[in-house]
């Protein structure tokens, strides 16, 4: 039967036999309710409450005693979820935790092993044609894996003192190799990521304090340090001041993935950090997404009006670059420029780099503030010939087919025609608009005869027509420009 036993002191052990799970839920109700009773002692009311772990066996496949070590680790969790209640044991949990400690370990021995390497992705300014950075980005050198990316490991130590050491790590590699590459006659400055849990220690400006001066050749202010700026607005009182005393040293910040936190006002005047990096989630849709398109536009604004600088993360095309460069964002990084890379190959990608002929084209002064409704416009556009495409070939729902109900036609006859009706080539931006969707249409009509597979194949004339519209909108901003 069922046995009761006392451990010592207020530790108890129950033995239930059970059948089915709801009978162990409803046995561990009543003796939480039964525990509970008020008790009369000398005369006074007491009344206790009590914390269950449990274990079941066979589900968790454990000898006597590891099952008790399970019940008790599940009571300490009872105890922390707020006490009176009970808590199960999760064996594939508690797996979890074990292969996570693991890994833990795992990572720390690879940086005792010197397996780690940076790899370093240069930052462009697409106006005037030059390399002005690089960022440091984390490599692991796996024995059996093979190169990881920071994804695949920097997430299991982010909150343990092992990002720390690993991030004094990536410092003082980042100073050695600049180092290497004045020797070189490369002069650039180093960007380096920073996690919350290392900028938050106490010794953070001490101990960089320490590795500059473990490093005299290299100026301090062509280390720039990283930070995401979800972390600091976490504390942004301390961050602002670790931000400050890191300054003093000569050290200079940025913002990381700027926009996907609050992005307040108060907190760009707060933080003394002298670059916004715009993330690259909002850059990389900008060119199908108006709402994206309108929010890099916002944060260019924002860094204009605090006089900082803004990066560019995630520019993936020669399109993202000439949008960017039409909205007043000069630098930039990503894969259309170019892909982290080896800290030896970069001196010669630096030396051969040349920007791209149509950011050359575009470099002149930035476009009227007038112009972005017209870029979110083409952006809006973008995206309703992909929810075309989609709909064609996967079956997904039509949008909407009447060009004056669209997004774009609605600019069209709205702010387009308020500020280009008069501009050459506007009539032809609306003759393309309605060719554009004439075509689409047609197609869709076509899908619906049962003539799919071919309406796929005729995706290239769809996109040749948006193209040509596209076209002719950049036709619109360079006359505004030049007018």
């Amino acid at each position: 039967g069922d046995t009761v036993a006392r451990l010592g002191g207020d530790e108890f052990v129950l033995l239930l036999s059970i059948e089915r799970r709801e009978e162990c839920d409803t046995a561990l109700r009543r003796v939480l309710d039964a525990i509970a009773q008020p008790l009369t002692v000398a005369d006074t009311p007491v009344t206790v409450s009590a914390s269950i772990g449990v274990a079941l066996y066979p589900l968790d496949e454990a000898d006597p005693d590891t099952l008790l070590r399970h019940a008790d680790q599940a009571m300490y969790a009872a105890k922390q979820e707020g006490r009176n209640r009970y808590h199960l044991f999760d064996p594939d949990h508690d797996r979890a935790v074990r292969a996570h400690r693991e890994a833990q370990g795992g990572i720390a021995a690879a940086l005792a092993a010197e397996e780690f390497v940076l790899h370093y992705q240069p930052k462009v300014n697409m106006r005037e044609g030059g390399v002005v950075g690089v960022e440091a980005l984390i490599r692991w050198q796996h024995p059996q894996r093979g190169l990881l990316p920071p994804a695949e490991f920097l997430p299991v130590i982010e909150d343990t003192d092992v990002i720390v050491a690993v991030g004094e790590w990536v410092i003082d590699a980042a100073l050695r190799q600049w180092q290497a590459w004045q020797v070189q006659g490369l002069d650039l400055p180093v960007s380096v990521n920073i996690a919350a849990r290392h900028l938050s220690r106490h010794d953070f400006v001490a101990r960089l304090g320490e590795l500059l001066r473990a490093h005299p050749a290299v100026p301090p202010h062509r280390l720039e340090l990283e930070v995401l700026e979800t972390a600091a607005l976490e504390d942004i009182e301390h961050v602002a001041r670790i931000i400050g005393e890191c300054r003093e040293l000569g050290v200079t910040f940025a913002l990381d993935d700027f926009g996907t936190g609050y992005s307040s006002l108060t907190y760009i005047k707060r933080l003394p950090a002298e670059t916004l990096k715009i993330d690259q989630s909002f850059v990389r849709d900008m060119l199908r997404d108006p709402e994206d398109c309108a929010i890099v536009e916002g944060i260019i604004g924002l860094a204009r009006v605090f006089h900082r600088t803004v990066v560019a993360e995630g520019v993936e095309t020669i399109a993202h670059g000439t949008l960017l460069l039409r909205l007043g964002c000069d630098i930039a990084q990503g894969y259309g420029i170019a892909r982290p890379m080896p800290a030896a190959a970069l001196l010669d990608w630096v030396r051969n780099w040349r920007p791209d002929p149509l950011w050359v084209a575009n470099a002149g002064p930035t476009g009227s503030g007038d112009d972005l409704p017209l870029a979110i416009a083409a952006a809006a556009h973008r995206r309703w010939i992909e929810e075309v495409a989609a709909c064609l070939c996967d079956n997904a729902s039509a949008p909407e087919a009447d060009p004056r109900d669209c997004d774009f036609g609605r600019w069209l006859a709205g702010t387009g025609q308020q500020h280009y009706g008069g501009r050459r080539g506007f009539a032809e931006v609306s003759r393309l608009h309605r060719q554009v969707h004439d075509l689409a249409m047609e197609l869709l009509a076509q899908q619906g005869n049962g003539a799919g597979k071919a309406v796929c194949q005729r995706l290239p004339e769809l996109h040749g027509a948006r193209d040509a519209l596209l076209a002719a909108l950049h036709g619109l901003i360079d006359d505004n420009s030049s007018s």
